[in-house]
């Protein structure tokens, strides 16, 4: 928090749990993450696109998404001092067992069996639902009308289809991506930046026809692509690697799968054994979700593995819903066949995703603390120093920085010795630093030093830009 990438809202006032801000890096950040994000999956398909949609929904949407009867998490409120938990969670940390899947009647049995109490006051516990959306009034007088800030981006996706699908010419698959803010009233916020009352996600909503769910035109490039699973069947067990031809899952919903994983190994080049699918049961998914693999990092800070997201089979259950509630036709007509789409989701968390580059980029070394994050995620990709405050050497690094700014962000710094100012970029994970000093005025050479080793080079500044591009590639 001290250098700048997140920290509490409101923090003047106390701050307030599960709401918290970006700072200059962590904003930097979060939009080198994003613009990854568009590049990688915006192009797997041409038919692909970003749409923007608001936050505020009427009432009507989420009768037809099916939110305000089952969004619900299960709360525990004491009857004594009226304190209130996530019954799940309360029931994890005391009795050290999973609550995953559990309904309600079952976490009401085992509290009451295991004598759960009150960690505050030792009172009884009520257990009930608690719906977790946020409402919220349009309008004034007899003119108001019920709303809800959206508890995820993937609506806006779902009630902009039909429009979306004729300007586009009527083509399946169509993609819809959302990157934007969503909303919901956690019970007890935790965990630091990992459950959030207000958070960003990153959403992809592919909209195609059942028929064709075992089939991609590019599935052979992938075929014998291995990922890394952790399914049903191998619970208690290790994660292990499979080849997508060897799974029994559908083509369709493989492909995407395999360029999540690319998008971790081969775009933020983590270490492969971070990263694994995790397949959940019919009892731990949403009811509609006929096929759900969450994609999870392994985050030391919470204690292992810890989902960043999930790409989920949603089959029809989405516009059929709306269209029951709208009573508007969302069906469509491809060669005289009409069907209501279904829909494949890839779904990011994008403030977990970057506490969990966070944590597994940070490092306490002997002489050092380094955050070694992906080069194309740093706030700064390099930063440009003079070796001394001299008006010669301050000018030349000024004119080195301007033109290297125009082509990669880039930090300029002149106070404090060089040592400091290298340890300050590598506390916030810039991965290269350029140094002017007097050999730079008679050769036009400069120094080039790597983040991760510390090693350095002399470089000349004609080639800089090249060699920067290369690093960056």
């Amino acid at each position: 928090m001290r250098r700048g990438f997140i920290f509490p809202s409101a923090e003047i006032y106390g701050g307030a749990a599960g709401l918290w801000d970006y700072g200059p890096l962590g904003t930097k950040m979060k939009n080198s993450w994003e613009n990854l994000w568009r590049k990688h999956f915006l192009r797997l398909d041409p038919n692909f696109y970003e749409i923007s949609t608001t936050n505020i929904l009427p009432k009507p949407v989420f009768e037809g998404s099916g939110h305000l009867e089952s969004f619900n998490d299960a709360l525990a409120e004491c009857n004594s001092c009226h304190s209130r938990f996530r019954a799940d969670q309360l029931i994890e940390e005391k009795l050290r067992i999973s609550s995953e899947g559990m309904n309600l009647d079952e976490i009401k049995k085992i509290i009451k069996e295991k004598n759960l109490r009150c960690p505050r006051c030792g009172g009884d516990l009520n257990v009930k639902f608690f719906n977790l959306m946020f409402r919220l009034e349009l309008g004034a007088g007899e003119s108001v009308k019920e709303a809800y800030l959206r508890p995820e981006t993937a609506q806006g996706a779902y009630l902009a289809f039909k429009r979306a699908f004729n300007i586009l010419r009527n083509k399946l698959p169509i993609g819809l991506a959302i990157i934007g803010k969503s909303f919901r009233n956690e019970i007890s916020p935790r965990q630091g930046f990992y459950r959030l009352r207000e958070f960003h996600q990153a959403e992809l909503q592919i909209f195609f026809d059942p028929d064709k769910m075992n089939e991609h035109e590019r599935f052979d490039e992938i075929r014998k692509k291995k990922l890394r699973i952790y399914s049903i069947e191998d619970r208690g067990k290790e994660t292990r690697e499979v080849k997508c031809e060897d799974m029994d899952l559908p083509k369709f919903y493989l492909y995407y799968m395999s360029k999540i994983q690319d998008f971790y190994l081969e775009i933020l080049k983590l270490p492969k054994e971070m990263f694994r699918f995790r397949e959940l049961d019919e009892n731990e998914r949403a009811f509609y979700n006929r096929i759900h693999w969450d994609f999870e990092l392994n985050i030391e800070s919470l204690g292992g593995y810890k989902e960043m997201g999930g790409i989920h089979y949603r089959t029809d259950h989405d516009l059929s819903g709306h269209q029951r509630v709208s009573k508007e036709n969302l069906m469509v007509n491809i060669n005289g066949k009409k069907f209501i789409p279904h829909v494949l989701e890839l779904s990011f968390g994008i403030d977990r995703n970057l506490w969990a580059l966070l944590d597994l980029g940070y490092e306490k070394e002997e002489e050092r603390t380094v955050l070694k994050l992906p080069v194309n995620v740093a706030p700064y990709f390099c930063a440009v120093f003079p070796l001394m405050r001299k008006e010669e050497l301050v000018k030349k690094a000024k004119e080195l920085y301007n033109i290297i700014s125009s082509e990669f962000s880039t930090m300029y710094d002149e106070t404090g010795s060089i040592g400091k100012r290298y340890r300050r970029q590598d506390e916030i994970g810039t991965p290269y630093c350029i140094t002017i000093d007097y050999d730079t005025l008679e050769n036009d050479t400069v120094t080039l030093r790597d983040r991760d080793t510390m090693k350095q080079e002399r470089v000349s500044i004609k080639e800089i830009i090249e060699i920067l591009n290369k690093k960056l590639r």
